[in-house]
């Protein structure tokens, strides 16, 4: 099984960078038949790679590839827009290692969890702070394979 996650900004200004997602993940195909893609489902970027997942999906009927939503804590938008996130996912998972932590830390640590239980790590940073910057360097220091977007479109 390859695993897969994203980290990149809440705005993107690149263009054809769905494309760009796409054409990274046609890359790891090749690897093995199951696939599961982490997102954190927060951000323009993360919608732009779960729709490229889902696309994907569609083309590769007979590859095992799961979308699943990894939030930081249960959110009351998980009630209320039920549909979409039944629709749009295969899963949604809050890690039972992120029970006991502050509601202000969730989310770096959701995204410390991403990075550990993933291969890859696809971004879209081009800012050196913030939390996609802070996720970009955790994978660095912890050897992930990491394909920044933001590299290919200056």
């Amino acid at each position: 099984m390859v695993s897969c996650t994203f980290a990149g900004h809440r705005e993107i200004f690149a263009l054809d960078i769905e494309r760009q997602i796409k054409t990274v993940i046609e890359g790891i195909l090749p690897e093995d038949n199951t696939f599961v893609f982490y997102s954190g489902d927060m951000g323009e970027f993360d919608k732009m790679c779960s729709s490229a997942v889902r696309s994907i999906k569609r083309c590769h009927p007979k590859l095992d590839i799961s979308l699943v939503a990894v939030l930081p804590y249960m959110m009351n938008s998980v009630n209320t827009n039920r549909d979409y996130y039944e629709t749009y996912f295969d899963d949604i998972l809050i890690p039972a290692e992120l029970a006991d932590v502050h509601y202000k830390a969730a989310i770096s640590r959701r995204n410390q969890w991403l990075v550990d239980h993933s291969d890859y790590l696809i971004a879209y940073v081009y800012r050196d702070f913030g939390g996609a910057y802070t996720t970009l360097n955790y994978a660095a220091r912890h050897g992930k394979e990491i394909i920044n977007l933001a590299n290919h479109c200056k």
